[in-house]
């Protein structure tokens, strides 16, 4: 019997979103029930993306908008994992009938795991989506990363002394990142001998600079940025974008050739509409076994979650470490629900927190030890390595 076909009571598995955390879990799922509970993993595209790797702008400069090692093939990330694929937009989910709608029909589930992952958040600021470049995706990043190889070739033969100018909104660990992989790029290697390095500025916001990482990881986070030669702009919100220009909450205005948003995300409009507890940013209410309350058998796991750590009543941020450590827990959960066992309690660990501040250098805290400088930048290129690998996809191939 198709998936399609099936009722809600022997139906599949849907697993919603093909990121990290989607397939972590489909595939521990068809791993652990040994291909007695089928597995459908539904993503309009056909590639998974390494989103924590979409930051480094430079390298996809250099490598002309070739990233492939950034979108790796759907089916060789399932291959032999016994899940099945449906490349299809997800349009509306009804859990009461047990059927998710798609652009191409429909599915019939059993269970439910809705791991669609994030949308930018602009804020309401007028101009924020026409003006500016994001690295939320695939194809923004590509688009970011052509536009600023353009603006370096064309400075070659602009005025002496004029460099282009690029903005950074948002003093979050992503902001934080892109600003300092632009001002840390060779971009003469990228775009030729006479292209000029560029001015960037990160304009964090009203919002305190990397907000709820510990002191230390922020005040060398500081001190890396200012020797990367980043200005960092606090305290002051922006309100409109133009087509050259920011306009901030001051009265001031600051001139751009190319604007990076990077101040937030937000849970996607088809997960803010489903019916139930909605948290910050429209992200999914979740109890302690990762399901919506209420809700037995659908779970909510990454970006589209929130969960409340009991012990410290922080929430779980929203970083592909934590997808995953959901993820394996939910798969757990899934196949527990099915074989009628008792439930596991989700426990956030935290391994450590870092944050790239240029080629070659970051600043982090790793169980409660802070770490800076090129260690730092080796542990997250480490640890990116293995969010590749936990996909299934072995190690990655040095460059693009």
């Amino acid at each position: 019997m198709a998936a399609g076909a099936a009722s809600a009571s022997e139906g599949p598995l849907v697993v919603l979103g093909a990121g990290y955390a989607g397939v972590r879990l489909a595939r521990e799922v068809s791993r652990r029930a040994q291909g007695g509970l089928p597995v459908v993993l539904v993503d309009r595209h056909p590639v998974h993306v390494l989103r924590t790797e979409l930051y480094e702008v430079g390298k996809l400069a250099r490598a002309q908008g070739a990233g492939r090692r950034l979108a790796i093939p759907i089916d060789r990330v399932l291959r032999s994992s016994g899940v099945e694929f449906r490349s299809s937009s997800v349009e509306r989910l009804d859990l009461d009938a047990h059927r998710v709608h798609l652009g191409d029909g429909e599915l019939t589930f059993r269970y439910l795991a809705i791991c669609l992952g994030s949308t930018i958040a602009y804020y309401g600021v007028p101009g924020a989506p026409e003006h500016t470049h994001q690295v939320y995706r695939y194809t923004g990043a590509l688009r970011l990363a052509a536009e600023l190889k353009a603006k370096e070739t064309a400075s070659a033969g602009w005025p002496k002394g004029q460099r282009p100018e690029v903005v950074v909104v948002g003093g979050g660990s992503t902001g934080t990142e892109v600003a300092a992989e632009i001002a840390t790029t060779d971009w003469r290697r990228v775009a030729g001998p006479g292209a000029r390095a560029p001015h960037v500025t990160l304009v964090a916001g009203a919002v305190p600079f990397l907000a709820g990482l510990p002191d230390g990881l922020v005040q060398h986070a500081r001190e890396l940025l200012k020797e990367a030669g980043v200005d960092l702009s606090e305290g002051v919100n922006v309100t409109r974008v133009e087509s050259d220009h920011l306009a901030l909450q001051d009265g001031t205005n600051r001139g751009f050739h190319v604007a990076v948003w990077c101040a937030g995300v937000q849970a996607p409009p088809l997960v803010r509409a489903v019916p139930g507890a909605h948290g910050k940013a429209g992200r999914l209410k979740v109890n302690e076994n990762l399901e919506l309350p209420d809700r037995p058998g659908v779970f909510a796991v990454g970006d589209v979650a929130e969960f409340e750590d009991p012990r410290t009543h922080m929430l779980v941020p929203a970083t592909a470490q934590a997808a995953l450590a959901e993820a394996s827990v939910a798969a757990a959960n899934v196949v527990h629900r099915w074989r009628g066992e008792p439930m596991e309690r989700f426990v956030y660990r935290e391994k450590g927190m870092i944050v790239a501040v240029g080629t070659g250098k970051a600043s982090g805290s790793v169980r409660r030890l802070t770490v800076w400088g090129s260690p730092a930048a080796l542990l997250k290129r480490l640890t990116e390595r293995e969010y590749s690998a936990s996909a299934g996809l072995g190690r990655a191939p040095p460059g693009l």
